[in-house]
């Protein structure tokens, strides 16, 4: 039998290489901790601190402001200094709580749970929620809202999202080689919920450790497979994931819950397993520091509030100057100017280019190749949706589908006259969406 996957997509270099046999490295934050409010998809979160307070490692400094919101904790104990708007990777100033650090790392009193199975499953959403779990893969949603749709009987695909196709990123592989039963066991706390479901690990094929020891936790496990993916990119992607495991599509207009699954990335499932079983709410996570001007490139346990620099200081500083900085990876992540910037609960990955190749590159006019139509896995011709998005076609650009673009960068990879293609679709994108919510 094939490897699963889906139509389109691009094979660019991998980059892996660089930090994968790099174990997980704990990270002590040396300076301030700064935790913007919104580090999540929805309401920002509240500060229930002030200026002046002192917090223990754990405790809660910020609560959800609405169901789509989410709580978030001290990563360490200290002082509150102040409460002001911060910058955050993706540029915007953003309101943020800062804590001096007094070294001493004094928890608050975490509650274990000795049998997660006598929990019912609104105790087990609720401690999820409680904990300030969101989708740390990158989109940040609330996984407490992920895991309550409309209709829970009708969830069939517990997909966890083990593929991390993005080049460079080697966090979650650590994660699965390193904390397997920590992963297998977020999967059961979840499952828990969903009786009619089934567990799926999607690891892509690269990673055969990966996916050999998954496969001896699981195998006595009725309600769990693992599913060995095609090595490509957006694998990982969400539409492109529940395609490939389960040979269901979903569009713009509809949740993965509306194809009975439901899709939690690596770091996410074992802050499940944090939440649920141990008590703790999310204070740290793994993320790669990586890229040729990297000195030793790797992946590091770090306290979430953590200045960008002191992780690249912990990598052993740069071995040549940087011409980019990426937050996240080379297809999808945000192009940073500074390392003056927190790390939040999704910083899955800082990049660290010696070259910008891309900022290099030359555009050429279209010479009507097809290569970004056959590389989009959404089936759309992003060659016209990009000149309709440069001309300002707003409603030429909806009628062609441009809303179902997924922003994976596919199109622009696979263009050899070196258009931006997915940067003009992804704008008029926003300016479509951000006049519909004006209606």
């Amino acid at each position: 039998m094939g490897l699963k996957t889906f139509k389109g997509g691009v094979h660019p270099y991998e980059g892996k290489e660089l930090a994968k046999d790099q174990p997980i490295k704990e990270v002590l934050p040396k300076g301030d901790l700064v935790y913007p409010v919104s580090q999540h998809i929805g309401a920002p979160a509240n500060p229930i601190v002030a200026k002046g307070d002192t917090v223990l490692r754990g405790q809660k400094i910020a609560e959800a402001g609405g169901f789509v919101s989410s709580p978030i904790y001290a990563s360490v104990s200290g002082t509150v200094k102040a409460i002001e708007p911060r910058r955050v990777a993706v540029g915007d100033m953003v309101n943020s709580i800062v804590i001096e650090n007094d070294g001493e790392y004094k928890e608050a009193e975490f509650t274990p749970c000795e049998d997660v199975t006598a929990l019912s499953k609104e105790e087990i959403i609720n401690k999820v929620k409680e904990a300030g779990v969101v989708g740390m893969g990158g989109a940040g949603f609330p996984t407490h809202v992920k895991l309550s749709p409309k209709e829970p009987e009708k969830i069939e695909y517990i997909i966890a999202n083990c593929a991390e196709c993005e080049p460079y990123l080697t966090a979650d592989y650590r994660r699965m080689l390193e904390n397997p039963e920590e992963l297998v066991a977020g999967m059961k706390i979840i499952l828990q919920i969903f009786d009619k479901a089934k567990g799926v690990f999607g690891v892509e094929n690269n990673k055969p450790d990966c996916i050999a020891k998954l496969q001896e936790l699981t195998k006595d496990e009725p309600r769990m497979e693992v599913c060995p993916l095609q090595t490509k990119y957006p694998q990982g992607g969400e539409r492109q994931l529940i395609y490939a495991v389960t040979g269901r599509a979903i569009n713009s207009k509809m949740l993965p819950a509306d194809a009975g699954c439901i899709v939690d990335n690596v770091e996410t499932i074992i802050a499940i397993y944090n939440a649920v079983k141990l008590g703790k709410p999310v204070m740290n996570r793994v993320s790669t520091i990586t890229g040729d001007a990297v000195a030793n490139p790797g992946n590091f346990l770090y306290y979430i509030g953590t200045n960008y620099a002191e992780l690249v200081e912990a990598a052993g500083g740069f071995k040549v100057q940087p011409e980019k900085i990426i937050s996240g990876g080379p297809m999808m992540g945000f192009s940073m100017f500074s390392l003056d910037i927190p790390t939040t609960k999704t910083s899955s990955s800082l990049l660290c280019l010696a070259e910008d190749e891309v900022a290099k590159a030359e555009p050429s006019p279209c010479i009507n190749c097809g290569r970004c139509v056959e590389a989009c896995p959404e089936q759309l011709i992003p060659s016209r949706l990009a000149k309709m998005a440069d001309h300002g076609v707003a409603d030429e650009f909806e009628k062609w589908h441009g809303l179902e673009c997924i922003e994976c960068g596919s199109c622009s990879f696979a263009c050899p006259a070196k258009r931006q293609l997915a940067q003009s679709i992804k704008t008029m994108k926003k300016q479509v969406l951000a006049a519909k919510r004006k209606k």
